[in-house]
């Protein structure tokens, strides 16, 4: 769910989310797995790093979704027809 202040915007940190591409949300998504796995973090670090992370696989989900809403979407669209007197695809 995302966070908003008291006047019910979206707050700077989920701004700063949504604005991510897929590549920077997974690069971070596992540069945050790779800190929570080695450990070494207080309580409270190991907590903000876990929400972050969650924060940062809906992103990447959000982008994946999307992407497969756009090749079903290519996938279901009838083929064009061909112009008359035009050669077919890859005929010789």
């Amino acid at each position: 769910m995302a966070k908003t202040d008291e006047s019910g915007t979206a707050t700077g940190a989920d701004e700063e989310l949504s604005a991510l591409g897929y590549e920077q949300a997974r690069d971070e998504l596992i540069e945050v797995v790779r800190r929570l796995e080695t450990g070494g973090q207080t309580l409270e670090e190991s907590l903000a790093l876990w929400e972050r992370g969650e924060a940062l696989a809906r992103v990447c989900r959000h982008w994946l979704e999307g992407a497969r809403a756009r090749l079903d979407a290519a996938l279901s669209a009838p083929a064009p027809e061909p112009e008359p007197g035009a050669e077919p695809a890859g005929g010789e």
